[in-house]
């Protein structure tokens, strides 16, 4: 999205994302804001040919959507432990949005942002705000280069730990739901935008996988004698599901992101078959995410280390979740073609999609909470 200067002390933020003196300009597409379905974003009611697919995996569509409210709800009320505002929300899933570049989120998030009013003008406001600008760019675009310094700054301009970590979970479901998107739109065989000279950020650094580093607290997580009714319930729902041991105790200082999480992987992963653990990897090895890279990648992982791009032309399913994971928004239905020319069906391929796109939430969370360095 074009950068322009304002009056003020807002120049360095995004049009949508600033509070001029003078009288603000409406968003380009204004009736984005007023969608039904704000996690599709009105796909649903284009692709019709894809019903069958909706109707199918509307379990899963549901859950995100109740997400979506949770995490970006109408009206937001505010305490001392979690001050995350509804600007500071809606302006980090516009940040999250341009930096995945599907213009379809940028345009409901820009709408939703503009008649917000902003933080007041004075330093410690914009210094918060930057701070979470920059953090969330930083993890939405190379979440590999975030660490515990990324978080004690936004310790510094006042952020609590629950605050922290619904961030994380804002900037995750956000790189979900822009990589969902952009896969329903390839398989409507929508065209994509094309930017001359804009690359993807390169991927993780092998090294990061040649040491086995235990997953640790980056925040202090929550003690059993001080948690809620929510925060046990949540904890409650939880128990048994992989991988989340270790977290759990800290992604409960948000009981409802964390309830509404846990609901949408269980219900993603009753579609999973024998390739998704392939498409986990990728996402893993692009991204920097040791645990589930260790996980899942099993005989691929000296392919995936040494060449993601060669490993992808001798097994589509690399090619395509790599693509999505870097680009969601050069991702198109040329893509998909070595999976059609395989006999994969829509909902085969739906179900790697979306699998790719919750690797890359998850992913970040586990790294940007668990493995800063």
């Amino acid at each position: 999205m074009e950068q322009r200067r304002s009056p003020g002390h807002d120049h360095w933020f995004y049009e949508s994302q600033t509070r001029p003196h003078t009288q603000a300009t409406a968003p380009l597409v204004p009736e984005a804001a007023y969608l039904e379905d704000r996690f599709l974003l009105g796909l649903q009611q284009e692709a019709t040919a894809l019903q069958p697919l909706f109707t199918r995996f509307q379990p899963a569509l549901l859950a995100a959507r109740d997400l979506s409210q949770i995490l970006l709800p109408d009206t937001l009320s505010n305490s001392l432990t979690h001050t995350l505002t509804l600007y500071d929300r809606l302006s980090t899933a516009l940040t999250v949005a341009q930096v995945a570049g599907v213009q379809r989120l940028c345009n409901h998030y820009s709408a939703r942002l503009n008649p917000l009013p902003g933080p007041d003008s004075s330093r410690e406001s914009n210094n918060r705000l930057t701070q979470i600008t920059q953090y969330a760019r930083q993890l939405a675009m190379q979440p590999a280069l975030i660490n515990a310094t990324g978080i004690s700054a936004l310790d510094a301009v006042g952020l609590t730990e629950p605050d922290i970590v619904t961030l994380n979970q804002l900037v995750g479901f956000v790189s979900y739901q822009a990589r969902v998107v952009a896969a329903l739109q390839a398989m409507m065989g929508l065209p994509v935008r094309w930017i001359p000279g804009v690359s993807p950020p390169a991927d993780a650094d092998p090294a990061l996988f040649d040491r086995d580093t235990a997953w640790q607290h980056a925040l202090k997580p929550v003690e059993l004698r001080y948690a809620s009714a929510d925060q046990l319930a949540a904890i409650t729902f939880c128990q048994g599901i992989e991988g989340l041991e270790d977290a759990i105790w800290l992604l409960v200082h948000d009981a409802q992101a964390l309830y509404g999480w846990a609901t949408l992987q269980q219900r993603i992963g009753e579609h999973h078959d024998e390739q998704s653990a392939l498409a986990l990897a990728t996402s893993a090895r692009i991204l920097g995410c040791q645990r589930p890279f260790t996980r899942h990648a099993a005989s691929q992982r000296d392919a995936l280390l040494a060449d993601v791009d060669k490993a992808g032309e001798e097994q589509p399913v690399i090619g395509v979740s790599a693509q999505l994971v870097r680009m969601p928004e050069r991702f198109s239905a040329a893509h998909l073609q070595p999976l059609l020319n395989a006999g994969w069906g829509t909902e085969r391929i739906f179900t790697l999609l979306q699998t790719v796109a919750f690797a890359s939430w998850q992913d970040r969370l586990w790294m940007a909470l668990g493995e800063t360095r």
